[in-house]
């Protein structure tokens, strides 16, 4: 090493030990820095956001969640028959929203291909399927379509036929009259924001007028898991429904850190608002919500029978006389909203099994890598025909592709890559290659 650069060295870090050390010591000085640097950011805010973020909070309700740690729920029974009685109470609500415009898919994003031909539907399908093969127990899933998703669920639903799964279809608003009114689960996220039904009412208001919960109470339903964005990283979960019956809870969120310096290792108090709801947005927020949530069918039914959910303009969670969150590992969380999110599931980062996403050991970075693809990638269609394979990115920290790219077969990304195309000209990545810690812009520079 020259000897101006040795000067620079603050702390030298012997290499002997372990290759695994020396880059867990060097990852933690790059989440301090990039710690550090966020705090900067909020002491440059300017006396206007500063201002526009208190009354965010003075609008929020001021309510208590204590949030669990996953891993200091008991474990479920070893008796096989209590365990089916358990999962016997469960009911599970997929909300089959339509695809983001800009992906250019005209069915709902449950019918997208994530691994191995199988469709996010097809995972959570699996997953039922599974606890009916290891328990005999029966979880119905019930599936709601808007009117521009109807017509494609119903053809996604014909392959299911005969299925051991009771799989239902209820459209949104249908039966409905006058109606109830549901503000959002935590009453501070505006429709124009989420655009869901969890947060507008749509799922209860039409769980409630269509008969559909009085016909669950009497089949001894209890629980009901809403599903609302597409976390292809669901798990229904007989843990957390074990955790919520024992201890009769009414509602519970499942809720992850926004990065690994916000786990939590005990129970620990947050307020309502503390809990981000926007993956993008979550900045100042130690911890997100995942929009998978499970409310006691028996709580719903009290709050309709008493008139408490016509109140306007109110926070429906004051309602619940238990409210709790559950933070799941971070892997849970997995939203499917643009191609790069595809590029991840797709690749050899992810392996599913019984219908459940499982990250690949061999990645020792706990994060998943940054994926920023161009426009010429923003369709799905078009994100499929420029990639032979998947490219292998266990190994990598982070891909910008820009430009008029094309991937071979069986290639492999490390470390940081960025790949941009000249204007006008076409970039093909050969079968085969390795790219490692690169920036090509041209043939030559895969070569090199």
């Amino acid at each position: 090493m020259p000897l101006h650069s040795f000067s620079r060295v603050a702390y030298p870090v012997p290499a002997n030990p372990s290759v695994q050390f020396v880059y867990l010591f060097c990852n933690l000085l790059t989440k301090t820095l990039l710690l550090e640097k966020e705090k900067g950011k909020l002491k440059e805010a300017t006396p206007l956001q500063i201002q526009a973020g208190k009354a965010a909070k003075n609008n929020l309700p001021n309510l208590d969640v204590t949030v669990f740690p996953y891993a200091t729920l008991p474990p479920l029974s070893q008796d096989m028959e209590e365990t089916k009685k358990l999962l016997d109470k469960l009911v599970v609500l997929k909300f089959d929203a339509a695809s983001p415009r800009g992906m250019g898919l005209e069915g709902p994003k449950s019918a997208v291909g994530i691994r191995n031909g199988l469709t996010f539907l097809d995972l959570i399908i699996n997953q039922i399927q599974t606890l009916y093969s290891k328990y005999g127990c029966k979880v119905p899933l019930l599936l709601l379509s808007k009117d521009d998703t109807h017509d494609n669920t119903l053809k996604v639903l014909e392959k299911y036929q005969g299925s051991t799964v009771d799989v239902q279809r209820i459209k949104q608003g249908e039966g409905e009259g006058e109606g109830l009114e549901l503000e959002s689960l935590a009453g501070h996220y505006s429709k124009e924001e989420v655009g869901h039904p969890f947060y507008n009412g749509d799922i209860f208001r039409s769980l409630m007028t269509s008969g559909t919960l009085d016909f669950l109470l009497s089949q001894g339903k209890e629980y009901i898991l809403l599903i609302n964005k597409d976390n292809v990283a669901t798990v229904i979960d007989p843990n957390i429904l074990n955790h919520l019956v024992t201890n009769d809870i009414e509602c519970c969120m499942e809720v992850t850190p926004s990065n690994s310096f916000n786990l939590i290792s005990t129970p620990m108090n947050f307020k309502l608002w503390e809990i981000a709801q926007n993956q993008t947005k979550h900045e100042n927020f130690k911890l997100i919500d995942t929009t998978n949530t499970w409310v006691s069918l028996s709580a719903i039914k009290r709050l309709v029978d008493s008139h408490k959910l016509k109140q306007k303009k109110s926070s429906v969670s004051k309602f619940f006389d238990k409210l709790i969150g559950v933070s799941v590992p971070e892997p849970r969380f997995l939203p499917l909203d643009a191609t790069s999110d595809l590029l991840l599931l797709q690749s050899d980062l992810y392996t599913c099994k019984e219908g459940v996403l499982t990250r690949n050991p061999a990645r020792t970075n706990p994060l998943n890598p940054v994926i920023d693809l161009g426009p010429e990638f923003q369709k799905v269609g078009d994100f499929q025909s420029r990639f032979k394979s998947i490219p292998s990115i266990v190994g990598l920290d982070s891909l910008t592709v820009r430009g008029n790219v094309w991937f071979g077969a069986n290639i492999t990304f490390k470390g940081q890559v960025a790949i941009t195309a000249k204007p006008g000209l076409r970039l093909e990545i050969p079968d085969e290659v390795v790219i490692e810690n690169k920036e090509v812009n041209g043939p030559a520079a895969i070569q090199e």
